[in-house]
């Protein structure tokens, strides 16, 4: 047995390691909120989001919105208005997370319905 679980682990290495890249990339509670926000409007305002999403603080959501610039999946764009505004959108990198949130969605629904099942 101990053999199976060293192969398992060797094989599988390379897909562990996108895996926990990936995990690192969304971690924590916000970023898969925002970036889902952002996908189903196309573009949004930083109040926007911020009304989207229960329970998120301005700052928690200014650190997220860096994060998310950092890692290129969503950019800022200032527009010349009076006030100045800010509109984020999704890169073109971003945009490959749409099918994930689109799953991660219909998963959920069905995970609730799922666990409310008497």
């Amino acid at each position: 047995m101990k053999c199976e679980a060293a192969d398992f682990k060797q094989e599988h290495k390379e897909e562990m390691r996108a895996i926990q890249d990936s995990m690192y990339v969304l971690n924590g509670k916000w970023k898969i909120p925002i970036l889902t926000s952002i996908c189903y409007y196309t573009k949004r305002r930083f109040s926007d989001i911020l009304n989207d999403i229960d329970g998120i603080s301005n700052r928690m959501l200014s650190k997220e919105l860096k994060e998310l610039e950092l890692n290129k999946l969503i950019n800022r764009t200032i527009m010349d208005t009076q006030p100045i505004t800010v509109v984020y959108t999704l890169t073109d990198h971003g945009k490959t997370l749409q099918t994930i949130i689109n799953h991660l969605t219909a998963w959920g629904k069905a995970h609730k319905q799922k666990i409310m099942e008497k």
